[in-house]
């Protein structure tokens, strides 16, 4: 029965159909007039940061505080799945997906070049090259990938996790609805909601897609001879298409998790390398000026924007980066929902949005900071290269560190692993996404959405010129319809969550009652059981006494009348 109903969810349905026609159609555009795609773009663009851009900063904002509240609430205590349900993997394995499914290579991309851009290009209120800015560049960096990016990830994936688990819902964005709209999500208007999810998805992991290319054509042109061009680029993505293949034919337990775990270790080994060679001093100093600044003024960021300059700084960093991230909410809410069943809502908060948030702040200070240092001591024209060729910034770092064509390999297999598990993350979210929800969705559906994200990542990459501005821009479009729909999925967790609540309250008052009443019941019957027994003892006390007094007597009488019997026959012997 269970196998039918996979089939049945495996078989091509509209979201599929409709949605795979538009990316392909997307890719069509951009490989046969590259131009006028770019041109589309930057109009779009221009628009949607002016007219929208105050709704990415405050709706980002307040899913921030959302996400605190709920995770200091009483609702932490409710869990993802039924009650009896733990967890499925372990932390070590959890936090290493998390990072494995994409996210990861926004870290290893932008970990030293977002600092010393803003060290050059610094935000509006500080001046460029010079300590103050290099403070606001890693304080900046951290703000972009902390706490934020991650409470947008959790809202999405929470909400799926629970409708999935607990509600017994498929795996779909329009399955976080059914609060809302009841069965009319298996209508029209639950698939427009997915087809919406599915193009967001797309357009952000192929941005995924076009850094993870631009890094390591970056991280092959600066340690060999092989050019840094968008052919390049675009063969890199080819081999890796085919490479992840391997790894989603093993599904997720044997293909996303021994690659995630192995990525993970491989980063971690290069993060203790470059604390122990690099600056060690300047980096816990950085680490604790950071965190400090960033705790101080993040109210500060999250609400800030420049409506009395012409700075275009705001929307080609953080606006870019909150749009990127809700366009990628999809891919990471159903990919974290799917591998955290069974534990409770604060143990997924403390794992989706504090641990990532410590390991951005020792990344970011690690890697930013010693780019930092060696820009400012003038050792290495590192911020000539993030100006020029933003994907060279990590080689040029390691470069200057011993060993440094040991790390720049393992930073480009790194790099590599953290693409592959990508693209085997994407595809088999895109494919739940559009096989009705199913958690195992067909190879085939997996391998085509794996090619035409493969295909946008090339065509923005064409289409803008080999570098960042077209990938930024697709991201910033596609997102703002998905931001809508979070907001709509933040009143159905609390209809959800405030229903479940107070039912839980109501069988754990019942529970109370329950043992309540057997501890009276039994305090009451030790209390019966000891006054029974007390009286029980009196009355055998005297039962017994009165026994062994006519024992006594009797024993007695024996006694005296054997002794009479014989004194008798002793006079009776003397006479």
């Amino acid at each position: 029965m269970i196998e039918m109903e996979e089939k049945d969810r495996n078989r091509p349905g509209s979201v599929l159909i409709i949605s795979a026609i538009i990316v392909g159609l997307f890719v069509l555009w951009g490989a046969l007039s590259p131009g006028s795609l770019e041109r589309a773009a930057e109009v779009g663009l221009g628009w949607m940061i002016e007219t929208f851009g105050w709704f990415y900063m405050l709706s980002t904002a307040f899913f921030v505080l959302f996400v605190l509240v709920i995770a200091i609430s009483p609702f932490g205590k409710l869990r993802l799945g039924k009650q009896h349900e733990r967890p499925e993997y372990t932390w070590y394995s959890w936090i290493g997906m998390l990072f494995a499914a994409g996210i990861g290579v926004g870290f290893v991309f932008w970990g030293v070049a977002e600092p010393v851009l803003y060290y050059h290009d610094a935000p509006v209120g500080y001046t460029p090259e010079t300590p103050a800015a290099a403070v606001a560049g890693l304080r900046y960096a951290v703000y972009h990938w902390a706490l934020h990016p991650w409470a947008i990830f959790s809202i999405v994936g929470l909400t799926l996790a629970y409708v999935q688990f607990r509600k017994d819902q498929p795996a779909l964005i329009s399955s976080a609805f059914y609060p809302l709209i009841g069965d009319r999500i298996h209508g029209w208007g639950g698939r427009a909601i997915d087809i919406l999810a599915v193009i967001a998805t797309c357009t952000g992991v192929a941005t995924t897609f076009g850094l993870s290319a631009l890094q390591i054509t970056g991280g092959l042109s600066y340690i060999s001879p092989i050019p840094n061009s968008v052919f390049t680029q675009i063969t890199i993505i080819i081999i890796v298409t085919f490479l992840f293949m391997f790894s989603a034919a093993k599904g997720v337990d044997k293909g996303i998790k021994v690659l995630s775990n192995i990525n993970l270790a491989v980063a971690a080994v290069l993060l203790v390398f470059v604390i122990a060679v690099g600056p060690t001093l300047f980096i816990a100093e950085s680490f604790v000026t950071t965190l400090g600044g960033y705790i101080t003024n993040v109210a500060a960021m999250s609400l800030t924007m420049t409506p009395f300059t012409e700075s275009a700084w705001l929307g080609t960093n953080t606006i870019f980066f909150w749009a990127w991230h809700i366009a990628w909410a999809p891919f990471m809410g159903l990919f974290i929902a799917r591998i955290s069943r069974g534990r409770t809502i604060r143990e997924f908060m403390a794992g989706v949005l504090l641990v990532p948030s410590l390991l951005a702040l020792i990344w970011f200070t690690t890697f930013g900071g010693t780019a930092l240092n060696l820009e400012i001591a003038g050792a290495a024209p590192i911020g000539e290269l993030v100006m020029g060729n933003v994907e060279l910034a990590l080689f040029a770092t390691l470069g200057e560190l011993p060993l440094s064509s040991i790390t720049s390999i393992i930073a480009v297999i790194l790099i590599l692993i953290f693409f592959i598990t990508s693209a085997d993350s994407a595809s088999y979210v895109l494919g739940a996404m559009t096989s009705h929800g199913s958690l195992h969705p067909s190879l085939f559906v997996k391998m085509l959405w794996g090619f035409l994200i493969a295909g946008t990542a090339s065509v923005l990459l064409v289409s803008g010129g080999g570098g960042l501005s077209a990938l930024q821009t697709a991201s910033i479009i596609a997102a703002l319809p998905f931001a809508a729909i979070m907001i709509g999925m933040i009143i159905s967790i609390l209809v959800m969550f405030s229903s479940d609540y107070q039912k839980e309250g109501k069988r754990t008052r019942k529970k109370r009652i329950r043992q309540l009443k057997e501890e009276i019941r039994d305090e009451f019957y030790d209390d019966m059981k000891e006054e029974v027994y007390e009286e029980m003892k009196e009355e055998v006390y005297e039962e017994l006494k009165d026994e062994m007094k006519e024992e006594m007597k009797e024993e007695m009488y024996e006694e005296l009348k054997e002794d009479l019997y014989d004194e008798l026959n002793s006079d009776k012997d003397k006479k």
